[in-house]
């Protein structure tokens, strides 16, 4: 299956066909690439009527159309046989389709190409995936992809690679990746993807489950958008979402092994959903999982009922009606995993970020640890905030009256209040970068900020504050250093070195 030696071929075959995602959005236009989002093909297959051989991929891979054998020739060069006989295409009287996906994908890095398995449900047509199906391109793993740091690095773990897009990334950054997946047919679309971009040198792809391929290495660098559908484990498995595990132990049993498997400043990131108990907080039950020696900013992007949350999953899997499913089936399976999940006091389902960096030899009270509930928009990729978030924890903590800041240049003040005021009610801090996180501050802190350029102290800067506003100093210096510690934590204010 997917012989190796079939990939530098169909790279050059892409190349010349100028099949890139920026090549192919304009050939599609708006209207037709969003359609397309929307799993609608009609607009898109208006939009390539042509003979033209990068209209013949996009209709043949994209659109899941039939092409002439001719215009595939053409496109494909010397190369329909050999795709059909390794399963990519298959071949009928006169016409060639797609058995795979073969899709462009733009990155910071440059233009890439992933092959998976089709895409389903293109125009409401049922589809039900196979146990075995290999997930190509999704929010889920562009959102890992945006969230994980691209730093160079040593060594890098894709964990739970599928078809092996987050090892292309880290193969941009990272001198050696190690892949690894469950799935034989996501190892062997993974080895293809590799070689595909010509970073095969670089990616070893390994059969095994959770940490067991890489037990006793460490890393610099994880990324693991693992199989955390949480689900009572029984049934139909679609190993690409469903971890064989009953709720949310998968994604735990990854946070606390994590640390075992970096190296001393090292980053694992994970994408994933976790259980919000009746009666316990989020984030107090997460902070229980985190291990010895790592910082840890684990972010909750979004919260859903069971009731949807079981919905949107089945829905994936083919089994809603709507989508081809038998109803009576589909009832039988709501009613039994939303029964599972209250046995269980499941109240609601959280999804989003955990971000570990470990710190060897640091004791407990010295680790950074920062549990954030966030739905608002963020600024991508979110990458360097996440990065940065932990140097500047660590420099809030050294903060002195002698420390210079500087206020960020995407940070700007909002006030609001009655028309002809001396004052304003409110005054707020907003950055535009970032989290774009906004602080309420009240005058003697947005004096402060405000003059905050670097070239004087913190203490020195409160001093004229509180002589011109006729206020103790002393008491100043109490109540707003650790104010501004706050602001330099959360990303508004910067020490710089004081001026020569």
């Amino acid at each position: 299956m997917l012989p190796v030696s079939l990939a530098a071929p169909l790279r050059e075959a892409l190349i010349a066909a100028d099949f890139t995602y920026d090549a192919v959005s304009e050939l599609l236009g708006p209207t037709a690439h969003e359609a397309l989002g929307r799993n609608e093909t009609t607009p898109g297959l208006r939009r390539t009527r042509s003979d033209e051989p990068l209209a013949t991929l996009v209709r043949l891979f994209l659109l899941q159309a039939s092409v002439p054998t001719e215009a595939a020739e053409r496109a494909l060069p010397g190369l329909v046989d050999r795709l059909a006989a390794a399963g990519v295409l298959t071949q009928s009287v006169g016409e060639v389709a797609a058995r795979l996906d073969v899709r462009p994908y733009a990155s910071e890095q440059g233009d890439l190409w992933v092959l998976s398995d089709l895409t389903p449900g293109l125009n409401g047509v049922a589809t039900r995936v196979t146990g075995d199906y290999v997930l190509g391109i999704s929010p889920a793993s562009s959102s890992l992809a945006q969230l994980t740091l691209r730093h160079d690095v040593g060594s890098a773990l894709d964990l739970g690679t599928g078809c092996g897009v987050q090892a292309l990334h880290l193969a941009t950054h990272a001198d050696r990746v190690v892949a690894t997946d469950v799935n034989a047919r996501a190892l062997a679309i993974a080895r293809f993807n590799a070689a595909l971009n010509d970073v095969d040198d670089k990616v070893e792809v390994r059969d095994g489950s959770f940490w067991g391929p890489v037990a006793g290495e460490r890393f610099d660098l994880i990324a693991t958008n693992p199989p955390f559908v949480i689900s009572p484990a029984s049934g139909e498995r679609l190993v690409y979402r469903d971890s064989g595990l009953p709720g949310d132990q998968v994604v735990e049993h990854i946070v606390r092994g994590a640390a075992d498997h970096l190296t001393d400043g090292g980053w694992c990131q994970v994408l994933a959903n976790w259980v919000i108990e009746t009666g316990t907080p989020w984030d107090e039950r997460l902070a229980g999982w985190l291990p010895e020696e790592c910082d840890a900013f684990v972010v909750q992007r979004e919260v859903l009922e069971p009731a949807s949350y079981v919905e949107l999953w089945l829905k994936d899997s083919g089994h809603h009606p709507a989508t081809g499913g038998d109803p009576a089936t589909y009832a039988e399976r709501y009613d039994t995993w939303l029964s599972w999940l209250e046995s269980e006091g499941v109240a609601g389902i959280g999804f989003g970020w955990i971000n570990l960096r470990r710190r060897a030899g640091v004791a407990p009270e010295g680790l950074v640890r920062e549990m954030l509930e966030w739905p608002y928009d963020v600024e991508q990729p979110i990458a360097p905030t996440i990065g940065a978030w932990a140097d500047s924890a660590l420099a809030a903590r050294d903060l002195t009256a002698e420390t210079h800041l500087r206020l960020r240049e995407d940070v700007v003040q909002e006030t609001t209040g009655p028309a002809g005021a001396e004052d304003p009610a409110t005054i707020v801090l907003r950055q535009q970068r970032g989290f774009r996180r906004a602080e309420q501050v009240d005058t003697v802190l947005a004096a402060v900020v405000g003059a905050c350029d670097g070239d004087l102290s913190a203490g020195v800067l409160l001093d004229a504050v509180a002589q011109l506003l006729e206020r103790d100093a002393a008491q100043l210096r109490t109540s707003y250093l650790p104010q501004l510690g706050d602001l330099v934590a959360r990303g508004f204010l910067e020490p710089v070195p004081a001026p020569a």
